[in-house]
This record gives structure tokens, sequence and C-alpha cells, in this order.
């Protein structure tokens, strides 16, 4: 590997453990961010749906910048962004302010995720890039498992407003590489736009629905809030839709959903990656706020989840490009959502090591049995020429599905208040259960696997970039 590119590869992988950490590090955080700047659950869940929100209706946009504006620019800008709006999230002075700047902080993610992996693309080819890649999924991986440990740690010794500050000498260190590597550089691409309208659409639509789900359980669904926020954002979304069927460069390339695989692929992502969002945030609370633990105990709790898919997910991956993907797809999901039942009647004051821990080893397992097959078949299905795109559209799918789990299972976890209850819990528990079940469910019934040839062609197109549209690699 030559110079350029060994410190390229540190730059990406700075810059995106960034965004990695900051996105399991807030839901350790939430407990003690509404205790100081007050608020419920809804203020909750705001905080991480901000976030969700503008990275999640604008990463394919912020892939798209890339292409036009040079892919190290962007990340650069990413960055640089990423940094400031951490610096807005420590000294937010209340709730809102906090969830406003969160919102920053995914616009700046939606530049510099996508742009990330682009950067190694472009730098590296071959069997070089391969490496790359693998390496950088490597440290995201740790990063991921670090971030939690780390920030409870800080939480517990200085206080909620660490998680952020922790941010800025990684994105000083990363945006000095970059800009020494030429960041702002590069030339512009004139023939290719950026979809503004598609962009304006989709983030208006999400965001109204999300404001429909979060203020349901305060205002109910007769009020104007929800009814408006319900119905305006489907209008919204409907006509994004119709939209990006009729743009000349859309961000959303409808055409890949005539494809089966890739169609129910993402269906499927859809339901996996809701409920592991929703295990994820409410799991912490539940642990915080009625277990009583401290912010470090929280954030170690769930980390067994990233080891088992660290170890597991290369080896499934592989599997299900020999024998197919369909069974690990079917399987997988189904016996995560069996070990999600257990916590359906977890009590409050809990053994960590009976009744959390076993169930949880369980469901790593059937998520290690899931997350690789979802990624190399939406690949293989699209197909060398739109991989890229179809990987970007696997990772929007994983985003709004943890947006909106977020928003909707508040429903289920307040009753009719603003504040998460223990028998909420284990309603919420139960939901996220059957969306596992209900997404093994639909690989069972919807996945196709390749015919032999075909899979031997598709492996060696996937297998360097078997983890590249990984959402779980992403915030």
């Amino acid at each position: 590997m030559s110079k350029v590119g060994r410190w390229t590869l540190i730059a990406t992988i700075l810059g995106s453990s960034m965004a990695f950490i900051d996105g399991s590090v807030v839901n350790v955080a939430l407990h003690y961010i509404t205790a100081d700047t007050g608020g419920g659950l809804a203020a909750q869940q705001w905080i991480v749906d901000a976030y969700l929100l503008t990275l999640g209706s604008l990463i394919l946009v912020g892939g798209s910048l890339g292409d036009i504006f040079g892919e190290l620019r962007v990340f650069s800008v990413g960055v640089a962004g990423f940094g400031v709006a951490s610096v807005l999230c420590a000294a937010a002075p209340d709730t809102t302010s906090l969830i406003v700047f969160r919102g920053l902080q995914g616009v700046a993610a939606a530049l510099l995720v996508p742009a990330s992996l682009a950067v190694l693309t472009a730098t590296f080819s071959g069997a070089e890039r391969g490496a790359a890649i693998g390496q950088w999924t490597a440290w995201s991986g740790i990063a991921f498992v670090i971030g939690p440990a780390v920030g409870g740690g800080l939480i517990d010794q200085i206080g909620w407003r660490a998680i952020f500050l922790i941010n800025i000498p990684i994105a000083a260190t990363t945006l000095l590489i970059a800009l020494r590597l030429g960041g702002m550089q590069q030339s512009r691409r004139a023939e290719l736009r950026v979809d503004v309208t598609g962009a304006a659409l989709c983030a208006a639509g999400l965001g109204l629905l999300v404001a429909g789900f979060i203020e349901q359980p305060t205002h109910g669904w007769g009020s104007a809030v929800v009814a408006g926020g319900l119905g305006g954002g489907a209008l919204l979304l409907a006509a994004f839709v119709v939209y990006e069927l009729r743009a000349p460069m859309p961000m959303l390339p409808l055409h890949l959903f005539r494809l089966r695989n890739f169609s129910v692929t993402n269906i499927e992502t859809f339901s996996v990656y809701a409920a592991l969002s929703g295990l994820s945030v409410f799991v912490t609370l539940f642990l915080e706020e009625f277990a009583h633990y401290r912010a470090l105990n929280a954030g170690l709790a769930l980390v067994p989840i990233t080891i088992v898919m660290f170890f597991l997910s290369p080896r499934t991956g592989k599997l299900s490009m020999q024998y197919g993907p369909r069974f690990f797809m079917a399987a997988g999901p189904v016996l995560a959502g069996a070990a999600v039942l257990v916590y359906a009647r977890m009590p409050a004051h809990l053994d960590y090591w009976v009744d959390l821990l076993p169930a949880l080893l369980v469901f790593s397992v059937g998520l290690s049995l899931t997350v690789a097959p979802l990624t190399t078949t939406v690949l293989a299905d699209a197909g060398p020429g739109d991989a890229g795109i179809a990987s970007g559209v696997n990772n929007a799918v994983a985003r709004i599905a943890g947006l909106l789990a977020v928003a909707v299972l508040g429903i289920a976890a307040s009753g009719r208040g603003d504040h998460l209850t223990t028998s909420g819990f284990h309603r919420t528990m139960l939901v996220v259960a059957v969306l596992l079940m209900a997404g093994g469910v639909i690989g069972a019934v919807g996945i196709r696997n390749p015919i032999r040839a075909r899979l031997d062609a598709d492996r060696a197109v996937a297998g360097d970039d078997e983890r590249q549209g990984d959402p779980v690699a992403s915030p």
C-alpha cells in the first residue's frame, strides 16, 4: 500500500468511526440528557430521530454530491460539519436546541458516511481495494464496540456533554489529513445534478410522519397535530415517489425495485433494522431508568451483539454465497425474534447474566445469520453496474427503518403518557419480536436462491464488498 493510500485509509477510518461512535453512544446518554435539560420519552425519541431523519433522507443525496464535487471534497466538508455540529450539541442549553443540532449532525453524516467508502473505492483497485474495505470494516466494528463503553465512562465521570466533545480532536485530525491529500481540490462534474426536490419531499414527509407518531401518546389520535403529521407525511412521501418516477436524475432509482430479490431484501431490511433500533434504544433506557444501571454498564450491556456479529457475519456471508441466501434470511430473523420474546417478561430488578445475556447471545447469532446475506443479496441482484447505488439504497432503508421504529414504538412504550413504563417496555419487546419474525417470513416466502452458476459469478463481484453496504457498519 502506498503512502497516499495508507493516509487515505486512516482518514476514512477516523472520519467514519466518529459517526459510528456517535450513533451508538447517544442511546446511553438519553436518560442523563433529559434529566439535565428536561423532557420525557418524546424528547428522548426526538434526540435520536432528529439525527436519523436527516441522515436517512439525505444519505443518497450525499452520495450524489460526492459524484459531482469529488469524493474527498465532500468527505472533508462532512467531517468539518460533523465537528462543528458536535460542538453545538455539547453546548446546547436545552433539549430543543440539542434536537436541532442533532439534525445538523445527521446532515453532516449524510455527506461523511457514503463519501468515506467512495474515497476508498476511488483510491484503491483490485485486491488492494478489498483489503482496504476489509480494514475499514474491521476498525468500524471496533469503534462501534468501544463507543458505548468509552461514552458511558465519560458520562459517569464528566457528564453527557463529553460524548460530543470527543468528536472534536477526531474531526480536526481527520480534516487535516484530508486537506493534505487534496480534499478541496477536486473538480466539479458539470453534467450531474443533485435531486434537491426529491430530497426535500423525502425529508419533509418523513419528518411529518415522525412528528405524528412521537406526539401521539401526548395528544391522541384525534388531535390536529397527529392527524396533520401523519396525513401530511403520507401525502408528501407519495409525491416523492411520483416525482422520482419522472425525475431525470432521481436520488432513488426506483427501477431497481423491479428486481425481485432486491425489493424483498429491502423490505426485510426495513423490518429487521426497525427491530434492531427499537431494541437498542429501549433496552438501554430500561436498564438506566428501571434497573438503575450506570452509563458505563448500560453501554457495555449490548456490546455482545457486535462482538458475536464481528466473528460470525463474515462466515455466514460466505455460506450464503455458497448455498444461497434464502435459508439464512429466513432462519436468522426468526431465531432473533424468538430470543427477544424473553424480554417481554424481563423484571426491572434483573440479573444481567440470567435475564439479559443468554437471550442477547441467541439474538446476536440470529442477527449474524441475517445481516451479511442481506447485503450480498442486494449487491448481487442489482449487478456490478448498480452495486454502489444499491448499497446506498439499502443503507437508507436501514436508517429510515430505525427512524420510524423509534417514533412508532414510543406509542407502545409509553401508553398514554410521556415516560417509559415497565409494561410499555414489555409491549415494545413484543413488537420488536414480531418485526423480526415477520422479516424471517418475508425472506422465506420472497427470496429466490440464484442458480449455482449465477452464485459463482456473483461471488466474484460481491466478495470484496461483502460488508460495504452493511447498514450495521453505519450510524
